[in-house]
């Protein structure tokens, strides 16, 4: 494309316009005042090089980046190179900061031209949309998208395309990074997906920080498409979360309350009687061992053990036991 036709558009961006704003893609599109300047038409990319096309087509929607637009301050220098998506949306974006986190030239078009005396800018077409090009360069440039509020289809569907650009998901999503934060605000909502999502990518900490939320998950349904999707090791460890706890409950409720000395009112006969209901109970807790079972709940099973002793020091030695169960259920791992 002529080095013309760029600064009218360039102009077109500086002139007074309307805006046609969409805050959920983060896209701008720019429609000329009436007596204002003529848009020319979008290249249309080929093979990453944009065409020459017909000067005599006008009044064109050019659709730009809310985030990634020629006056955008992210860095000192001005953007150097220009991404088309799929739909049409142009990201102004510098090069320089495509080639540091991509392992294979941005898929092998970076890096670009020496700038002529002209700056004039390269055109780059990608395979995706602005939806998800927009998340992938906030990803790149380490800034959130939260504002834009991407469903965790259009997330997962981004974190997938990265390595397609030669980015390494492990190095844009880790627990300091935007992106790591955004995908686990999702972790209540879907977390099967997310953690299938961490596990395909071997994100260990976005996976750890989502099996907690896969604790009431029953690994029964689990599907075997979902399985592949997992993989042998995270699907143990998540396996062994659910098993671990299982065994560690039962383990924690063994122990029944510790006897106190005989009294003249309740001697070691009479004490057996809390020994039994407690067996009983904490029977019933064992045999449906939920990884997910709250404290809660084992303070309704237990407590009401209490109401049938006429022992002070049974009834004390009653709470004080619950209490310690409460205390070591919840030092329990909870993740992977």
């Amino acid at each position: 494309m002529d080095t013309t036709d760029w600064e009218s558009v360039l102009q077109f961006v500086a002139d007074p316009i309307e805006l046609d704003y969409s805050e959920k893609t983060g896209v701008r599109s720019l429609l000329p005042q009436s007596g204002g300047l003529q848009i020319p038409t979008p290249p249309q990319s080929h093979n990453g090089t944009p065409a020459v096309e017909d000067a005599a087509e006008s009044n064109t929607l050019v659709s730009v980046s809310t985030s990634f637009y020629p006056g955008a301050q992210h860095l000192p220098i001005q953007p150097d190179t220009i991404l088309l998506s799929s739909d049409s949306v142009f990201f102004y974006v510098h090069s320089h900061m495509l080639l540091a986190v991509s392992d294979n030239n941005f898929m092998g078009q970076l890096p670009a031209p020496p700038p002529s005396q002209s700056s004039q800018e390269t055109c780059i077409a990608v395979p995706d949309d602005s939806v998800h090009l927009n998340i992938i360069l906030h990803a790149v440039y380490d800034m959130s998208c939260a504002q834009y509020s991407p469903s965790f289809e259009s997330l997962a569907t981004a974190v997938n395309s990265l390595q397609l650009y030669g980015i390494q998901p492990k190095t844009r999503i880790a627990p300091s990074r935007p992106l790591f934060s955004l995908l686990l605000s999702y972790a209540p909502l879907f977390p099967l997906d997310l953690f299938a999502l961490a596990a395909s990518h071997d994100l260990y900490d976005l996976a750890v920080s989502t099996s907690s939320h896969l604790l009431s998950f029953p690994l029964a349904t689990l599907t075997d498409e979902m399985a592949e999707r997992i993989g042998p090791v995270y699907l143990k460890r998540l396996f062994f979360l659910h098993f671990g706890r299982s065994d560690a409950l039962k383990r924690v409720l063994l122990p029944p309350p510790n006897p106190h000395a005989p009294t003249a009112d309740c001697d070691f006969t009479e004490q057996k009687k809390l020994t039994r209901a407690w067996a009983l109970a904490s029977a019933y807790l064992a045999w449906d061992a939920r990884p997910d079972l709250s404290t809660s709940t084992m303070e309704a099973a237990l407590r009401p053990l209490a109401e049938h002793l006429t022992c002070e020091h049974c009834q004390q030695a009653l709470k004080d036991r619950i209490k310690n169960l409460v205390v070591q259920w919840s030092v329990v791992k909870r993740t992977i």
